[in-house]
């Protein structure tokens, strides 16, 4: 049976099942750029091991994790916690995506090839983490525990497009946390890996981004609904972890992640290359979204630049209480 597509702009039509179908030769043509342009790489090359050495338990020389053992920055440590529990949840990410993109064809070579590339992520970074003592190993332990035995499911899981939309954002965000991470680390070898995992991500970010544009093409309507609905209900995938809202209170006073940083380098970036607010030719929803994305992001920058008064100002104060 042939699926018949409707007509190019209309929002009459579109289930998830037509969209799929209507993508797929661009996600086969984007897998192929992907699969041309990405290195595969070696976890255990970026983890120092020679400074490693045994925990209590088992082992008679085992040692205990103190604070002082790491070269890690306070808010590093912070950061790396909740970036590698964010990464540890990936079995209920493809879950989700499996779900939502199906396990055939192209759509699902892509699945697959996702899952095995983010997975690295989470071994290099765990590795890192224990070799170097960067954080104690067992409240590590209990936090994984804690936030996989939850589970994750999206907030975009109800439309394929919503999916997409999201993750065109939320890889781009994970790649400037992943980096940003590791400028704050005062770890050379932290940063050295951690660019290398932003390198990656950085790459999907492209992939999904290049699809939510075919996306627009086919359903511009729709698609802005779409864009307009996961950048004003935005959340990282890491939000369940334990004590979510003290880290990330902390990353955004370290400057790894906050409103700013959100604004100027993960949204507004991925709006300015997709022409968002340059689209026209939009039905009546297709121009309200436009009109309450465009609106949103104003407030966005208003509160990002209240919250970089209240940074600069801390800062002052930290200076003064240091020279005194």
């Amino acid at each position: 049976m042939s699926i018949t597509s409707p007509p190019l702009g209309s929002s009459s039509g579109w289930t998830d099942a037509r969209l799929l179908y209507a993508l797929e030769e661009v996600v086969e043509k984007e897998l192929n750029r992907h699969l041309k342009v990405t290195k595969d790489w070696m976890p255990h090359e970026y983890v120092p091991f020679s400074d490693a050495r045994n925990f209590p338990g088992f082992f008679e020389d085992g040692e205990a994790w103190e604070k002082g053992q790491s070269k890690v920055t306070e808010v590093g440590r912070i950061a790396l916690v909740v970036n590698l529990l964010t990464e540890d949840n990936l079995p209920s990410y493809h879950h989700e995506i499996a779900t939502l993109f199906g396990r055939e064809g192209a759509w699902g070579t892509w699945v697959h090839r996702w899952t095995a590339e983010e997975g690295r992520h989470g071994i290099v970074m765990r590795d890192y983490l224990l070799a170097s003592r960067a954080v104690d190993p067992d409240k590590l332990e209990q936090f994984r525990m804690s936030h996989m035995s939850e589970g994750f499911e999206s907030d975009n899981r109800h439309s394929m497009l919503h999916s997409i939309a999201y993750v065109a954002f939320q890889e781009l965000a994970t790649r400037i946390s992943h980096r940003n991470t590791g400028h704050q680390s005062g770890d050379p070898v932290c940063d050295r890996m951690l660019a290398r995992i932003a390198t990656d991500e950085n790459l999907h970010m492209v992939f999904y981004r290049n699809l939510l544009k075919a996306a627009f093409e086919l359903a511009p309507d729709l698609t802005m609904q779409a864009v307009r609905d996961v950048v004003v209900d935005f959340r990282m995938p890491g939000h369940g972890i334990p004590g979510f809202e003290r880290a990330a209170a902390q990353m955004a006073i370290g400057e790894v992640y906050n409103m700013r940083i959100h604004h100027d380098d993960v949204l507004q970036p991925v709006i300015r290359f997709l022409k968002v607010m340059e689209i026209d030719g939009l039905g009546p929803e297709g121009v309200k979204a436009q009109e309450e994305l465009g609106l949103f992001l104003g407030g966005l920058d208003s509160e990002a630049s209240k919250f970089d008064e209240k940074l600069a100002a801390r800062k002052a104060r930290m200076t003064a209480r240091a020279a005194g």
